[in-house]
């Protein structure tokens, strides 16, 4: 699951792409490298993030740049939801 980017269903940052960095009991630890840097991942409930099929490399999670970097590309790409 390291290196997976999810999407976020609720909270605070809900509508937004995160990359699960690990886990932490029953939690996922997701950062964005920018509002929750790898030294203070936050711990989502897995039933609040939905995952994608794009997994980053070691070297693209190795540091907060390297995250903005493939969430911005990966944002741009993806396609939108459609609210309801």
């Amino acid at each position: 699951m390291t290196g997976q980017i999810v999407y976020s269903k609720a909270g605070r940052d809900k509508g937004s792409f995160l990359v699960a960095v690990g886990k932490a009991g029953d939690g996922i630890l997701v950062c964005d490298g920018k509002k929750r840097p790898l030294e203070r991942p936050k711990r989502k409930n897995p039933k609040h993030l939905s995952v994608t099929k794009t997994v980053l490399t070691e070297q693209q999670i190795s540091t907060n740049k390297t995250i903005r970097r493939a969430l911005a590309i990966y944002r741009d790409e993806a396609p939108l939801k459609e609210e309801k």
